[in-house]
């Protein structure tokens, strides 16, 4: 027998709901003890304060407790939920669902969609956009490759992140101790543990030869082709979800990727639809990455979302991006996440598409 990946995408009508995901077991469309990962988009502000993602987090967690007649803490040990707030502009809550089953071994030679999961310890708050998160995230990435049967870098084609930030309660805490954080400043931590997350996975793909804490948020020129993270309040450890294609999986789904230059790239969705062979109807789900660019233009076009006082610059950028990757695909059932700190090059991030082949 070989590993299949299945991949649903299924609509919410809130952080709460889990309908969706609660009528596909019913109807037998999954197994609820194949399901390895969640990712999702939730409508909250994608900020410090989005209870979305937590609320979201909690709901998926009780609701696959109850199917699978465990405790939530169970879930916690065998899910990696990965749930990011903001769906700005025409995005659409929703959630990928992704499923590891046994199925007869491939009729043909060729790679399938693979799926690993890795866990790091949980950070401490000194810890969080610093070495010691960049380490254990490079470390927990060559675990989640091994768990996906993934042998070169070169097949990994997505690598999702969710990672911690600080608030003002872990600084203090910190501080009581004699620690002192990378930052006061709660926003910035989410920056800084996006943009240490990403050079884990660049350090551990072996797209850069080193990544010390001093070039976090600083070194544009340090950066990762397929890292893709999220920060939130809800956890203190990085989870992650490495996608790839790999020989020894069954089904009909591939993955490639690309990156945007900048955020009205659009033709990088054109080539991965034509790299795959597949169209907007075969598209099972679209994940990207989204930054108002640091430099204050888009080609050479002077752009405000960085000057913007009432709306931060990462909600304009999901906003945007969104758009212009649902005119390609045809669909706005779209995982798009703000802040892309080492995320590929600076203005734009990586994009990857599921498609059905």
């Amino acid at each position: 027998m070989s590993r299949q990946t299945k991949v649903l995408r299924l609509p919410t009508a809130g952080p709460q709901d889990t309908a969706s995901l609660a009528a596909a077991i019913e109807a037998g469309e999954l197994d609820p003890a194949t399901i390895v990962a969640i990712i999702g988009k939730t409508e909250g502000n994608g900020c410090v304060n989005d209870f979305t993602r937590g609320y979201a987090t909690l709901a998926l967690k009780l609701e696959l407790a109850s199917a699978l007649g465990c405790p939530p803490s169970e879930i916690e040990k065998r899910v990696a939920i990965v749930m990011s707030g903001g769906t700005e502009g025409g995005l659409s809550p929703h959630l990928l669902v992704f499923c590891r089953e046994t199925a007869p071994p491939p009729a043909s030679s060729g790679p399938r969609l693979a799926i690993g999961v890795g866990l790091t310890r949980p950070f401490k708050p000194e810890e969080i956009g610093r070495a010691a998160q960049i380490q254990e995230t490079a470390a927990a990435v060559a675990l989640a490759l091994k768990d996906a049967g993934i042998t070169t870098p070169h097949d990994v084609h997505f690598v999702q992140i969710k990672c911690p930030l600080l608030t003002k309660e872990r600084i203090e805490e910190a501080a009581r101790r004699g620690a002192t954080t990378a930052t006061g400043d709660t926003y910035h931590s989410m920056a800084l543990s996006r943009g240490a997350s990403a050079l884990g996975v660049a350090l551990a793909l072996g797209e850069v030869r080193d990544a010390p804490e001093e070039a976090v948020c600083r070194d544009w020129s340090l950066y990762s082709r397929v890292a893709s993270t999220s920060a939130g309040v809800e956890l203190l450890r990085n989870e992650i979800v490495v996608l790839g294609n790999a020989h020894g999986w069954s089904g009909d789904l591939l993955i490639d990727h690309d990156v945007m230059r900048d955020a009205i790239d659009a033709g990088a969705a054109h080539r991965i639809l034509g790299r795959l062979g597949v169209t907007g109807e075969d598209v099972t789900a679209v994940l990207a990455k989204a930054e108002a660019a640091p430099s204050g233009a888009i080609r050479g076009r002077r752009h405000t979302m960085l000057d913007d006082s009432d709306i931060h610059s990462t909600r304009h950028a999901r906003a945007l991006v969104g758009g212009v990757l649902a005119g390609a695909i045809g669909d706005t059932m779209l995982y798009v996440s703000g802040g892309a700190e080492h995320q590929g090059p600076a203005g734009g991030g990586p994009i990857a598409i599921i498609g059905r082949v």
